[in-house]
Parts: structure tokens; sequence; C-alpha cells
């Protein structure tokens, strides 16, 4: 959980979102403008300055029935409105491990 210090820190470089895990099985989700949490990407609601980031955060944390751990995490827009995570910490997450699988012998 992010403390209330953290959260007037906030910072924003461009697009983002917040992101957290499912409860009940670690999924990756995201929350939506309708405030609940969506496993996919296009979904989420996108904020663009530091207060929208803050206020977007608070909702987030104080739903940790639904998801927990959330934080505010980079997106990319492109020209076709395509949402796509804006850094490799994001990348990973949302596609999983980054190891292939064990090789059967």
């Amino acid at each position: 959980m992010t403390s209330p210090l953290e959260q007037k820190k906030i910072k924003i470089a461009g697009p983002s979102v917040v992101t957290a895990n499912r409860t009940w099985d670690g999924i990756v989700v995201y929350r939506t403008a309708a405030k609940s949490w969506s496993a996919d990407l296009s979904e989420a609601a996108i904020v663009r300055n530091s207060d929208e980031a803050k206020a977007l955060l608070a909702e987030s944390v104080a739903d940790d029935v639904g998801a927990i751990g959330p934080y505010i995490a980079p997106v990319q827009v492109g020209a076709d409105g395509k949402v796509e995570p804006g850094n490799l910490r994001e990348q990973i997450r949302r596609t999983g491990v980054t190891i292939g699988q064990p090789v059967q012998v």
C-alpha cells in the first residue's frame, strides 16, 4: 500500500494507469473509470496529471477487497488509441514469466 507521504510526491511524465494484483488469484488488474478492476489494459482509466493520479490511486487503495498493492504505472497510447505498457516492468507483469517452460526429457 502506498503511504500518504508517497502519494504527495506523485509525478506523472505521461499517460498512466493504476495497476494492482487481484486478491483471489494474483492476476494483474487495472483500475477502470467505472471504479472496478479489469484484467484488460484497454479498459483502464488513463490519467495524465498528478492530481488525477492521486485521486485514482486513493480510490484504488480504499478498494483493498478487489485488489492489493495498487500503484501508478506508465502506459503508451498509440495513434490508434491502443494502450500498451509503458515500461519493461509492466510488459513483464502483463505477459507473465520471462523464462521458458522446463524441457521435458
